[in-house]
């Protein structure tokens, strides 16, 4: 099953989607609280898919994309958005996610969204 890490700045967060993803047959290799520390933690672990929040503090999620994207053109990012940021969406779409979940969420779209590219 695919690798994954998981990045979200609210540690809540971080907890309910490793815990829905864990229960379904996903691994968890690594997770970040900002775009900075997803990059790094992403250069070595080289997860399959990397789920990313938009709004963050030190570094946007979008921020964050891009970078990741110059590292490895084929990384496999799915943003996580809350409702009413469909323009952040769209340039996240634009800068090569690919795909995204809206907050809330459920976790039949989550697993679905990352079986999808795993």
């Amino acid at each position: 099953m695919s690798r994954v890490m998981i990045v979200d700045d609210a540690a809540f967060m971080r907890i309910t989607i490793r815990n829905m993803l864990l229960k379904n047959g996903f691994e968890v290799v690594a997770e970040a609280e900002n775009g900075e520390d997803a990059i790094q933690k992403f250069s070595v672990m080289r997860p399959d898919i990397i789920t990313m929040d938009i709004t963050m503090p030190v570094m946007d999620g979008i921020t964050a994309l891009k970078e990741i994207k110059k590292l490895n053109s084929n990384a496999k990012v799915v943003m996580v958005s809350a409702l009413g940021q469909e323009a952040m969406v769209r340039d996240a779409v634009v800068s090569g996610a690919a795909g995204f979940i809206v907050k809330p969420y459920k976790e039949e779209i989550i697993v679905e969204t990352l079986r999808k590219l795993g």
